[in-house]
């Protein structure tokens, strides 16, 4: 059965098998939408005449706007209504499909509006943050609040502390205390402190382990403050702890991403993290667990954070709520159980005073105590999955020549090939077409050839469409990698 609607919408009121009422709303939207039945700039139907019409709630309409809006296809001005979005792509006269896949193969980028940089800087959130009204309350409340007369603590605001060391035993089962815990502004600042920290009154540069391939911006930070960064490769989802162990000289520490390797993914099977916590014991080293992103799992359960197997002290873990809130918050932390390398991270943090406002930390705190980052993540992973759907369909008839990896959670995915041409040229072209993707060579140092060239992208940020262009130049740019 099909219902007319004002603006001669036509939606299809049977829903699939396994489809909520939101979402196939959001899907019938975006259907017309992509069909050309509402154009650019265009008025939607209010809520209340459309909820009418469909026999949905209200606030089941106002949910499908939002989604539509976060994923670039209608612009919400509130007072005035919900328009379709300016810059959206001309229709084709082909007829209306009656579902969004269909209707998403209407039309080429031949007509698509001139182009704009399409960033897909790799682990970039999307960003509804303002659209978010408990984060909006959280924020008024922390507006209210007097000015205290001193700057915030050096180890960051107690109740801040104490919800993180909540938010931590909830989600990653890692039993801590608010005492245990180091606000910081973000997973970078967080490393400088601890590479302070374990260097301490020593002349020389102390080495720490790192992936290879890796973060290439945590091997800087570590170079940038005179220690020196040593490759270890990775195996099976992450550094491989046997050439670690064979590795020569002492190591102040092991820079790893266990939960979701960077750039590559997988995961450090839980034998290989028993064997990293007994090298650490044995050698005295530190574990430095990066916990970047493992909030965001696409059908694969979360292994336990290594911070989580070890009460000794032997696992600092480095947490940001830059990919998980937003990035301009600037705001992660540390969590040092060991009493005497906090003591220094502290000692460290208290010269160099604390970057993050006192008003964000409480802010965030509220935000935290109240469950709305909870909800929050909840939200935004449905994005993510459903982008990252959009992933694995356009880039499906790519193998097997090319590989696609790390999409089995976390905000980017990698695309690589062995025996092929130089990735930085295909990064080139890509920016050419107004694409911005990193190469995944950056990622590999040391003396080896890189075994693997890529690229590595973000599907988090951008909206649908902006996905769907960028995903179109990559598969035009991947071309001669696939003959």
């Amino acid at each position: 059965m099909r219902h007319p609607f004002p603006m001669d919408l036509v939606l299809d009121a049977e829903r699939a098998p396994g489809y909520g009422v939101r979402e196939h709303l959001v899907e019938q939207l975006r259907a017309v939408i992509l069909a050309g039945q509402a154009r650019a700039t265009e008025p939607l139907p209010s809520t209340r005449s459309l909820a009418a019409a469909v026999g949905v709630s209200r606030g089941t309409v106002v949910a499908a706007y939002e989604e539509l809006a976060g994923e670039g296809y209608v612009t919400i001005v509130p007072g005035s209504g919900t328009f379709v979005a300016a810059d959206l792509p001309a229709a084709s006269s082909s007829p209306s499909p009656s579902t969004a896949r269909g209707a998403a193969e209407t039309f080429t980028r031949a007509q698509e509006p001139p182009r704009r940089t399409i960033n897909l800087s790799p682990g970039s959130p999307a960003a509804p943050l303002h659209r978010n009204h408990e984060w909006k309350v959280a924020w008024r409340e922390a507006a209210r609040r007097e000015l205290p007369d001193l700057p915030p603590p050096p180890a960051g605001e107690a109740e801040f502390r104490a919800a993180i060391a909540d938010h931590l035993s909830a989600a990653r089962g890692v039993q801590c205390a608010a005492n245990d815990i180091v606000v910081t502004a973000g997973a970078r600042d967080g490393l400088g402190l601890l590479v302070h920290a374990l260097q301490g009154d020593r002349s020389t540069g102390i080495r720490i382990a790192t992936e290879s391939p890796g973060h290439h911006a945590s091997r800087a930070v570590i170079s940038r403050l005179g220690a020196i960064p040593v490759p270890i490769p990775v195996r099976d989802g992450g550094m491989d702890v046997d050439r670690l162990a064979d590795a020569s000289g002492p190591f102040a520490a092991a820079l790893v991403t266990p939960s979701h390797q960077y750039p590559l993914g997988g995961r450090l099977p839980v034998p290989s993290r028993l064997a990293l916590l007994k090298w650490a014991k044995c050698t005295g080293a530190v574990v430095v667990e990066d916990d970047y992103d493992s909030e965001f799992r696409h059908g694969a359960p979360s292994l336990p954070a290594i911070a989580s197997l070890n009460d000794e002290g032997r696992v600092v873990l480095v947490g940001t709520l830059s990919k998980t809130v937003s990035p301009w918050l600037r705001c992660g932390y540390l969590l040092v159980r060991d009493d005497e390398l906090r003591a220094r991270v502290l000692e460290t943090r208290e010269v160099l005073g604390h970057p993050v406002s006192g008003i964000v930390q409480i802010a965030l705190s509220e935000f935290l105590r109240t469950g709305g980052l909870r909800r929050h993540l909840v939200r935004v992973a449905r994005e993510y999955a459903h982008r990252r759907g959009l992933v694995i369909e356009a880039t499906a008839d790519l193998a097997p020549r090319i590989r696609l990896d790390a999409i089995e959670g976390g905000l980017h995915a990698t695309l690589s090939w062995e025996n092929g041409g130089p990735d930085e040229s295909v990064v080139e072209a890509l920016a050419r077409e107004g694409v911005e993707v990193a190469p995944l060579s950056a990622c590999y140092y040391g003396p080896t050839e890189p075994e693997r060239r890529g690229i590595v992208f973000g599907y988090g940020a951008p909206t649908d469409l902006e996905l769907r262009t960028a995903l179109d130049a990559i598969r035009d740019a991947l071309a001669p990698q696939r003959n």
